[in-house]
């Protein structure tokens, strides 16, 4: 498949209530054995690709780096690949719109764009939200890729407190009203985890919606009765390797 096969192949597997399940990864290596374990996507985990490259989250990797181990991983596999691409490097919609472009350039079909305000919290004005996704979807099209742009809204993630969530829905469903209409593809909504608000979240989104696993989300099957569309992973997967390979070098070097 070439790009543009490649985007609507991964646009057609995001189905309501039969949700894609991305394992998230962090390199060339992580990708291919994800894809060997029957992946029909791929997508990275930014938390995960920094920490694997000796970086801190939040736009922490320099973006030129970036590009390269997302062109290593496109490389390495026939599957869509989608990248983590934080607030696209720029608060500015042209600037951002024009970073993604370098994404586009290596192979990439999808990016995550979050409407946190990158390294001084909070996020962004819906208003401003919508435009620099509209900057991205007007460069993607002239490119005539049809770029799959995960809408992430961090309204949830930022709230710790989980009883709070349900207070958090109706902003959350115009967020993701407006940047539909500004031309995303999904939604994401990472750290909403209670069942019944994922539901109504799912019920009233007219973008599918992705929610990230952690210990406290449903399961599989509980999240496709919901409505989900796409579940991830987040930098479980790296964290649960990291411990592996520690474990095994405890063996090695501190053994019982």
């Amino acid at each position: 498949m070439n790009q543009k096969e490649k985007a609507l192949a991964f646009a057609a597997l995001h189905r309501k209530g039969d949700p894609v399940v991305l394992y998230n990864i962090w390199d060339a290596g992580s990708a291919k054995a994800v894809a060997e374990a029957g992946a029909k996507a791929l997508a990275t985990g930014s938390w995960s690709v920094a920490a694997a490259h000796g970086f801190g989250d939040g736009e922490k990797v320099p973006m030129a780096w970036l590009a390269y181990v997302s062109r290593l991983i496109v490389a390495s596999t026939e599957l869509p690949v989608s990248v983590d691409f934080e607030g696209a490097y720029s608060e500015d919609p042209a600037t951002g719109a024009a970073n993604v472009s370098r994404i586009l350039d290596v192979g990439a079909i999808g990016i995550n764009f979050e409407d946190q305000v990158v390294g001084k919290g909070g996020v962004h004005a819906v208003e401003k939200q919508a435009a620099r996704i509209r900057a991205i979807r007007e460069m993607a099209d002239r490119r005539g890729i049809p770029l799959f742009i995960n809408a992430r809204t961090d309204l949830f993630l930022q709230e710790g407190d989980e009883t709070r969530h349900a207070g958090l829905v109706d902003e959350a469903i115009g967020r993701g009203r407006a940047f539909a209409e500004a031309g995303a593809n999904g939604f994401f909504v990472p750290w909403l985890v209670d069942e019944g608000l994922i539901a109504k979240v799912c019920a009233a989104s007219n973008l599918p919606v992705n929610i990230m696993m952690r210990p406290a989300a449903p399961d599989l099957k509980s999240l496709a009765r919901a409505g989900v569309a796409r579940i991830s992973y987040g930098p479980g997967p790296y964290r649960a390797m990291m411990e592996k390979l520690k474990a095994a070098a405890t063996e090695i070097y501190s053994p019982r």
